[in-house]
């Protein structure tokens, strides 16, 4: 895929640097909020080797740790993305202690229904009964699948590939390929039944990310469909996509206001898809990204937190003034991504300026005389 657009990498670097910076300013605690948005830290430091984001972050565990630690539910769950890389810097067994426990916690604790799919919840509480929701996926099953592929254990890249094969059968609208909210097991419905966009981005970025984070993939029966649910949902999703780049915080309702958190999964599963014709689309989301990335770095209109909500007024009624970890996250995400393909567009330019001597160029370098 290649994205030309006017942003250097150095340019984006920057604005990461700013979205980072605001984000460990916000009060995270914790929970899912806080998984998300050190998610995307952990991701501007990968693409950016920026040691101060580890240092931050390693600081900030380290004061958690001291104040005491919430019991796990699969929300918190979502902390341990930012464990993985911290244990993958240091190699610090406090970070793996802590993983392992999440993992036992997923394994063996958590309210499943079914064939074993894990249940929504929130707290320790039976919040959600039989309830299947696509945040899951990103609090749990993607985690599952990174500490699988970590250390080797393919007990866990199975249950994580089981996980997603369960939602995309419960939440992937066979008719248009868009994903819902949730699903109710008990009572075999959706619930509200409409396609939100934030859980969208869940699904597409965790997809993205799976289909290209397991070796030899290929062999795992799961992951065919998940390249093709991807696959599907991208193409019915960019069809919707705003003037401004943005996508409607409910998908398929036109009057639906742009909500950036949800953009930013969808914008950056295209690009983990490289599917060279998604490119104009992914320009798009990067200008509507950008137009609503503060001076300060506060990642602006992400909406709420949203339960899955009775009608679609509900979901249009969530507000969005205010700042939030997975809006954070999810912008850092996205901007990890693109420059990741931006530093290596501009790093085959190089290669290319290099290796591609015009023939006059190359006669005026060995001092010859063009004739």
């Amino acid at each position: 895929m290649k994205l030309n657009i006017p942003n250097s990498a150095a340019d984006l670097r920057q604005i990461a640097d700013r979205v980072v910076d605001y984000t460990f300013g916000m009060d995270l605690t914790w929970d899912w909020p806080g998984g998300v948005a050190f998610y995307g830290v952990s991701r501007a430091f990968e693409v950016t080797g920026e040691q101060v984001y580890l240092e931050r972050m390693a600081d900030w565990v380290d004061e958690y740790l001291e104040a005491g630690l919430p019991r796990w539910t699969v929300n918190t769950c979502a902390m341990g993305h930012m464990l993985i890389t911290l244990y993958e810097q240091t190699n610090d067994q406090k970070y793996l202690d802590l993983i392992l426990s999440k993992v036992d916690y997923l394994e063996n604790k958590a309210l499943r229904f079914g064939d074993r799919v894990l249940q929504h919840t929130v707290s320790s509480k039976n919040d959600f009964p039989e309830q299947c929701w696509a945040d899951t996926l990103f609090m749990a099953a993607y985690f599952m699948l990174r500490v699988g592929v970590k250390l080797k254990e393919k007990r866990l890249v199975d249950d994580a590939l089981h996980q997603y094969f369960w939602h995309i059968n419960y939440l992937q609208d066979e008719d248009n390929s868009l994903w819902y909210h949730g699903y109710n097991h008990i009572n075999k419905d959706h619930m509200s039944g409409i396609h939100w966009a934030r859980a969208n981005a869940w699904a597409a970025y965790t997809m993205s990310r799976a289909a290209r984070g397991v070796p030899e993939g290929y062999l795992y029966p799961p992951m065919m469909h998940i390249w093709s649910s991807l696959r599907d949902q991208l193409a019915a999703i960019k069809k919707l996509q705003k003037e401004d780049g943005l996508w409607g915080t409910v998908l398929d309702y036109p009057e639906a206001y742009g909500e950036v958190s949800a953009t930013s999964g969808i914008a950056a599963a295209m690009i983990m898809q490289d599917n060279p014709l998604h490119a104009k689309y992914v320009r798009k989301a990067l200008d509507g990204v950008l137009a609503n990335i503060s001076a300060n770095g506060r990642v602006m209109n992400v909406s709420g937190g949203t339960a899955v909500m009775n009608d679609i007024e509900g979901y249009l009624r969530i507000d969005r003034k205010w700042a939030q970890g997975w809006g954070q996250g999810l912008g850092l995400a996205f901007l990890a991504a693109v420059i990741e393909m931006v530093e290596s567009q501009e790093e085959g330019s190089t290669t290319q300026e290099g290796l591609n001597l015009s023939p006059t160029k190359l006669e005026k370098e060995k001092g010859i005389e063009a004739k």
